[in-house]
C-alpha cells in the first residue's frame, strides 16, 4: 500500500512539474512573439529613414560612399530626437547627442594610432554615454549609436592625416539631422498636442551602474581583441545591448530576440552583398533597411534586428572604403555571427553580475563619497 501511494505521490509531483514547464514555456513563447504598439508617429520612420540615407546618396552621387556613410553616422542623432517638451528643449538634446556623436567619433580614430588607450578610451566613452543618457531619462536607443560609431572608429582604415576630414564628414551629417529635426519638431508641434519631457534629475545608483555596463563591454572589446576577432567592435556593442535591460527578465528576452534576429538577418545580408550592387543600390538598400528598423524596433525588437544586421555590415563595410568581394562577405558573414553571440554571451553574465551585492556596495560606497565630495 505505501509502495501504490509513493508512486502516486511521485506521479503526482511529475504532472505538476510537468504542468509548471509547459506553462512557463508557453509564456516565454507567447512573450517573445508578442508584437507591442508604436508609441511614435507613423511618420517618424520615414523622417529617420531619409535623414540617415540622405547623405549615403550624396555620396553616391560623387562616387565617394564610404565618405557618405561616415556622414550617414552622424545623421544618426535624428533618433535621439525626443517627442515631448518645448522646441528648445528638443533642439538641445539633439545637438548635444550630435556633439557626442562628433567627438566619440574623433577619440575612436586618435585612439586607433595608439593600441595601448583603445580600451581606456572606449572605456571612458562607454561610461560617458551611459551616465548621460541616464541622467536625461534618454529612451532607446540612447547612446547606442555613439557608441557603435566610437567602435567603428577604433578599427577601420584611417591614417592620422585624413582624421579631422573623416571627423567633419560625421559634423557634416549631424548637421544635416539637426535641420531635419528642427523642420520636423516644428510640424509635430504644430499637429500634435505638446507634452513635457520626463523630469531631470540625478537617480541614485546612476554612477554605479554606469561603471560596471562600462567594466563589462569593454571587457567585451578586450576578449574579442586578445582572441584577435577580425570584428572585435560587434562583440562590444552586442554586449552593450543586452546589458542595458534592467531586469534579468528583459535581457533573456533581448538576448534570444537578438540572436534568433541575426541569425536570420546573416542570411538576408549575404543575399543583398551577394546582389554586388551599386553606389546607388546601396544607398537604396540602407535607406529602405533604415525604414524597415525604424517601423519595428518599439513594436518586436527580434525583427528589428533582422534588419539591423545587415544595415551594420553594410556600414562597417562599405563604410571601409573596400566593397566586399564574393569570399569576403562569406568571412563577414560568419565572424559577425560569431561576434555577436561572444557580446551576447558577455552582456548576459554582465547583466547578471550587475544584480550581485557584494558586486555593487563596494560601488554604492564609491557612489556616495563621489556625490558627497563635489556637494551633489
Amino acid at each position: 500500500m505505501s509502495v501504490k501511494y509513493s508512486r502516486h505521490v511521485y506521479y503526482r509531483l511529475l504532472q505538476r512539474l510537468w504542468v509548471t514547464i509547459k506553462r512557463l514555456i508557453s509564456g516565454e513563447v507567447e512573450h517573445l512573439m508578442a508584437v507591442n504598439q508604436s508609441r511614435r508617429p507613423w511618420h517618424m520612420p520615414l523622417i529617420a529613414a531619409i535623414a540617415i540615407s540622405f547623405p549615403v546618396f550624396v555620396g553616391a552621387y560623387f562616387e565617394a560612399l564610404s565618405a557618405g556613410i561616415k556622414a550617414s553616422l552622424g545623421a544618426m542623432i535624428i533618433l535621439n530626437l525626443p517627442f515631448g517638451g518645448s522646441l528648445p528643449q528638443r533642439m538641445v538634446t539633439v545637438m548635444a547627442w550630435g556633439f557626442a556623436m562628433a567627438l566619440c567619433f574623433a577619440l575612436g580614430l586618435i585612439a586607433q594610432q595608439l593600441a595601448f588607450i583603445k580600451i581606456p578610451v572606449f572605456a571612458l566613452v562607454a561610461f560617458a554615454i551611459v551616465i548621460f543618457g541616464r541622467y536625461y531619462n534618454q529612451p532607446p536607443p540612447a547612446g547606442l549609436f555613439v557608441m557603435m560609431s566610437t567602435a567603428i572608429a577604433l578599427f577601420i582604415p584611417v591614417p592620422l592625416t585624413h582624421i579631422v576630414a573623416a571627423t567633419g564628414l560625421v559634423m557634416l551629417g549631424s548637421g544635416f539631422a539637426l535641420i531635419m529635426a528642427l523642420l520636423y519638431s516644428l510640424f509635430l508641434l504644430a499637429t500634435r498636442k505638446r507634452t513635457n519631457l520626463p523630469a531631470q534629475s540625478y537617480q541614485p545608483e546612476t554612477i554605479s551602474e554606469s561603471i560596471m555596463v562600462a567594466g563589462f563591454v569593454s571587457l567585451a572589446l578586450s576578449i574579442a581583441l586578445v582572441l584577435t576577432m577580425p570584428y572585435p567592435y560587434w562583440v562590444a556593442v552586442s554586449c552593450f545591448i543586452i546589458i542595458q535591460g534592467i531586469h534579468l527578465r528583459t535581457m533573456w528576452i533581448k538576448q534570444f530576440h537578438r540572436l534568433l534576429g541575426t541569425l536570420i538577418g546573416m542570411g538576408v545580408a549575404a543575399w543583398m552583398l551577394s546582389w554586388q550592387l551599386t553606389l546607388w543600390q546601396v544607398a537604396a538598400a540602407i535607406l529602405v533597411l533604415m525604414l524597415c528598423i525604424e517601423s519595428l524596433v518599439d513594436r518586436h525588437y527580434g525583427l528589428a534586428v533582422v534588419f539591423i544586421t545587415p544595415l551594420t555590415v553594410f556600414i562597417a563595410e562599405y563604410g571601409s572604403g573596400l566593397p566586399p568581394s564574393q569570399q569576403l562577405y562569406q568571412e563577414v558573414i560568419q565572424a559577425r555571427m560569431l561576434d555577436t553571440a561572444l557580446g551576447c554571451i558577455i552582456g548576459l553574465i554582465g547583466g547578471i553580475a550587475m544584480q550581485s551585492a557584494k558586486l555593487r556596495a563596494p560601488l554604492h560606497r564609491l557612489e556616495r563619497w563621489l556625490l558627497a565630495r563635489f556637494g551633489v
